[in-house]
């Protein structure tokens, strides 16, 4: 994720953090791995293709609602804020935002490197007057942004309901590593996606085009091609499931048939029937999306919803830091 991909035969080179996630993953019970790894650049050329399906509603509907909110959020926040964009992968919604409050500079952060400098150049060819900054990282902890912005007010921009991927408690972690990124008088425009029934939502993470299959099943092309791993591709499927009690759509790698395999030179052996848990896709209702997001540091201030209920944007402030006791 944070280097070009290598060739079979180079795990030495994998990212560590990759390698320990992986490994420590595949020998739990039950069996995860992080979604964060998902995002190599065929992982996020597979995601850019998901939001475009008709089944994948967020998307579209998020960006209707960037669209009609454009003039309450000119307002709101002003202009002259440095745009610091959480997860840009290919910004397919952040030209609106820019045009919308003026900014003083458009900062994308990604883990994704390569992919984040094809998008960060062309969206810098599209506002050639616009200070372009990209930062690959790991936005889940503080980061130092550029220097160019450290004296600017910052808008955090985190579209596609993102925060979802994350248990509720690990939201809270995400929400206050970007008050830290932000700093003081920082404001914060996120997307989440609102509970409602699995045939709506199931669909949008188990398409009939196979796509959402091919984004899962890269996960583990990456792992052999990474880490030397010899998994046999054909051996799973990918599952979606909606898990009530919860409040989340569940992915899953499940195993066709019992099946041995090693990665980084460790053997590894699941049944038929057992999976690999990839991801999560919290949903949050009205009242529980505010309660997550004060608890993060960050007082909602508007929010906009589509007349079906089916995604929010929701426009928070930083809430000042406390002195120490």
């Amino acid at each position: 994720m944070l280097k070009p991909e290598i060739d079979d035969g180079q795990a030495s080179l994998a990212d560590p953090q990759f390698r320990a996630d992986v490994l420590a993953g595949l020998a739990r019970r039950p069996r995860a791995i992080p979604a964060r790894w998902f995002y190599d650049h065929r992982g996020s050329q597979l995601f850019e293709q998901i939001t475009e399906l008709p089944e994948y509603y967020p998307t579209r509907t998020e960006t209707a609602l960037l669209h009609d909110l454009c003039p309450e959020l000119r307002r709101l926040a002003g202009p002259g804020r440095a745009v610091v964009e959480f997860g840009s992968g290919s910004s397919t919604k952040t030209p609106t935002v820019l045009r919308c409050v003026e900014p003083a500079a458009y900062v994308p952060i990604d883990i994704s490197g390569d992919f984040l400098r094809e998008s960060a150049q062309a969206l810098a060819q599209a506002f050639p007057g616009l200070p372009v900054l990209p930062f690959e990282g790991d936005f889940t902890r503080p980061l130092t942004l550029p220097a160019q912005v450290a004296d600017l007010p910052k808008l955090g921009f985190f579209p596609g309901s993102t925060i979802g991927n994350l248990i509720p408690l690990a939201a809270v972690d995400l929400l206050r590593a970007m008050r830290a990124s932000l700093g003081e008088g920082a404001m914060l425009l996120i997307g989440m996606d609102r509970i409602k029934r699995a045939d709506v939502l199931l669909p949008a993470y188990d398409d009939a085009q196979g796509v959402t299959a091919a984004f899962n099943l890269n996960l583990l092309e990456r792992i052999n091609r990474e880490l030397d791993g010899t998994i046999p591709i054909d051996a799973f499927r990918h599952c979606a499931v909606w898990n009530d009690d919860r409040a989340r759509v569940e992915m899953h790698l499940e195993a066709r048939r019992d099946v041995a395999f090693e990665v980084d030179e460790r053997a590894f052996d699941m049944a038929e029937g057992e999976t690999i848990h990839t991801e999560n896709s919290h949903k949050y209702g009205e009242r529980d999306a505010r309660i997550l997001l004060r608890s993060g540091g960050w007082t909602p201030v508007r929010e906009w919803t589509d007349d079906k209920g089916l995604f929010a944007v929701i426009l928070a402030e930083a809430q000042p830091e406390r002195p120490a006791p």
